[in-house]
């Protein structure tokens, strides 16, 4: 785990490139040159601690790597049996991998990674990413120009860049940066599961794309008994955290917050190793799930800490937002933070439950999916303009309100609906954006393939937007604040290749979400954990806007600010004032929003 950038026809700071980016790799440092390319590296040495430095060369190769490659050894007995390897890093097997099979290598790989490639003699740079996006990488090109980085703020420390306001409004919209999105002109994120490759000397480029979930998606569904299904994911996922355990040398914990998704991953962790250390955060005023994970915790007789966050949330929050490089809503980026500081302190490797969720039917939204309930919701939907709105977003009454809602739409409106609601009834951005526009015509796309249920739709749109744009952004930049190194064992190769193959019934049954799982942590996890509700990685949004940080939220919003330009003075006084007819969560969410776009647009330079 590390963090690179590089740059062609642009002279950086070779200092400034490294401050940038120091967090993630406070180990060591490594420069390559070669005319008007230079190609940077900040390690955190977790294999081959000795022999896996970067940048790497071999022959006429030199690779920058962040990440991961959890089966390399596998690779080498496989694929690379008669070569002598010089170290026993999986960036050697992966340079080595690249030298003998080109962009085929790519499809051998179990890991998560961005990483470039530079042929001296073929004068072309190479870049790839893993199948769900996990590791980051950003690219800028401007008049045969060229720049990459873990993070949009080590581009932003050596390059002039102007604001993209499409996109910022496109965020508002979202709730998160659409299509692979950044919030500057000339700057986008490499799509996951895709490679590229630049000819230096007049910087065309190819792209293509190794893997696509939505294939397996569309795929006719596997014919398996419910105990084969079981065995099968049993067999994964007993793969995916042996691999991500053993593949480190280093002490390796887990983040556990008292769902199924961690539990399971302490479960198997469990099998392989006779220590685990293992971590939750809890905070009054929402939904405390400390006392599940302390369950968890001791059914597997863990090294358990539990930690509150909220006393320092004010001297923080600046801090932990400016590190994402752009503006980003997630509040729970906020707990993850700060569990990443204090297991930083223990450990140097975690585990968790990222994408369990959109592999296997997690969220409580896919449930009027499955059961066809927006579509009886729809011939009843004319009666919402008759009913009262909700004053609070719990409770049946705002659940039928909102399907009601749901049902008369269609499209991008459908889908956001269903997830981030951020602006909704409340203000219309009007004209054309382009980055929304797109975003329209590939739900539009996805939508309108009629083998695909509707469930299948919305999963798999939440895997290729909010997964890759907001949800692995948030726990990347969370645990490489503090030089710790996040692995996700449900996004596995073999995972990602398992989970869309499986029957509806296997993640929502009726009125049970994550049906599969459940069924699997009843071996597992104690019932107080495998019969909760679920609840999500909710934060007390509202307490902290309306209390802890309104009068930090006022002075970024009172007076005269970016976000005007996209919602309107007035309106931002009325949700201020309190003057909006909204309820205090929908209010909160907003200005939520909008506080985070002013903290990270009073902290660029442009």
């Amino acid at each position: 785990m590390c963090g690179i950038a590089g740059f062609y026809n642009i002279n950086p700071c070779s200092d400034g490139v490294f401050t940038s980016m120091r967090h993630r790799g406070p180990d060591g440092d490594g420069v390559y040159k070669d005319g008007a390319l230079s190609l940077y590296h900040a390690r955190l040495a977790i294999q081959d601690v000795v022999g896996g430095a970067q940048p790497m060369s071999l022959d006429s190769l030199t690779i920058v790597f962040n990440g991961e490659i959890y089966n390399h050894l596998e690779l080498r007995t496989l694929y690379l049996s008669n070569i002598r390897f010089d170290t026993h890093s999986d960036t050697e097997t992966l340079l080595r991998l690249y030298q003998k099979y080109g962009v085929s290598a790519l499809s051998m790989l179990d890991g998560m990674f961005a990483f470039c490639i530079y042929d001296k003699t073929k004068k072309t740079i190479f870049f790839a990413r893993d199948r769900a996006g996990k590791k980051p990488l950003f690219i800028y090109q401007k008049n045969g120009s060229l720049a990459f980085a873990s993070e949009l703020n080590t581009i932003a420390s050596q390059i002039p860049l102007d604001i993209d306001d499409d996109m910022i409004e496109a965020y508002l919209r979202c709730g998160f940066l659409p299509h692979h999105g950044s919030p500057y002109k000339g700057i986008a994120s490499l799509p996951a599961a895709s490679w590229r490759e630049y000819r230096l000397d007049d910087m065309s480029a190819t792209d293509g794309a190794y893997f696509d979930i939505l294939e397996l998606f569309k795929a006719k569904k596997q014919s398996l008994t419910r105990e084969e299904m079981v065995a099968g994911f049993k067999e994964r996922m007993s793969k995916s955290v042996k691999d991500r355990l053993l593949s480190s040398d280093l002490e390796v914990g887990a983040f556990l917050s008292g769902g199924i998704d961690s539990g399971l991953t302490v479960a198997f962790a469990r099998e392989f190793v006779d220590r685990l250390r293992t971590f939750t955060v809890s905070f009054s005023g929402s939904f405390d799930e400390s006392v599940l994970a302390k369950s968890v915790a001791d059914k597997y007789e863990t090294i358990h800490t539990q930690i509150n966050i909220e006393l320092n949330l004010k001297n923080d929050i600046e801090k932990i937002l400016t590190q994402y490089g752009h503006p980003f809503f997630d509040s729970s980026a906020i707990p993850s933070w700060y569990v990443s500081r204090e297991a930083k302190k223990h450990v140097t490797v975690i585990l968790n439950g990222d994408g369990a969720d959109e592999l296997f039917g997690g969220y409580r939204r896919y449930v009027p999916a499955a059961n066809n309930l927006y579509g009886l919701a729809s011939m009843f939907a004319w009666t919402q303009s008759f009913l009262p709105k909700p004053i609070s977003k719990m409770g049946k009454y705002n659940y039928l309100y909102r399907l009601l809602s749901i049902s008369k739409k269609d499209g991008l409106d459908f889908y956001l609906s269903t997830t981030t609601d951020i602006f909704e009834d409340f203000i219309s951005f009007g004209g054309e954006n382009r980055y929304l526009r797109i975003l329209a015509d590939e739900i539009k796309e996805v939508y309108s393939v009629q083998s695909l249920s509707l469930l299948s739709k919305l999963m798999y749109v939440d895997f290729h937007e909010q997964l890759f744009s907001d949800l692995l952004p948030k726990m990347d930049i969370a645990t490489m604040a503090h030089a710790l190194e996040g692995r996700s064992p449900f996004l596995s190769k073999y995972m990602l290749e398992f989970a869309p193959t499986l029957p509806d019934s296997a993640k929502i049954n009726r009125l049970r979400t994550k049906s599969l799982l459940r069924d699997v942590a009843k071996e597992y996890l104690p019932p107080l954990v495998t019969e909760a509700p679920k609840r999500g990685f909710e934060v007390p949004l509202t307490g902290w806007v309306e209390n802890e940080l309104r009068e930090m939220i006022f002075d970024y919003l009172g007076s005269s600010c970016y976000a005007e330009r996209f919602i309107g003075k007035e309106n931002i006084a009325r949700l201020l004032e309190g003057r909006a007819d909204t309820s205090r969560q929908k209010r909160a969410k907003m200005l939520w929003s909008m506080f985070a776009l002013e903290i990270w647009h009073r902290g660029i330079k442009v």
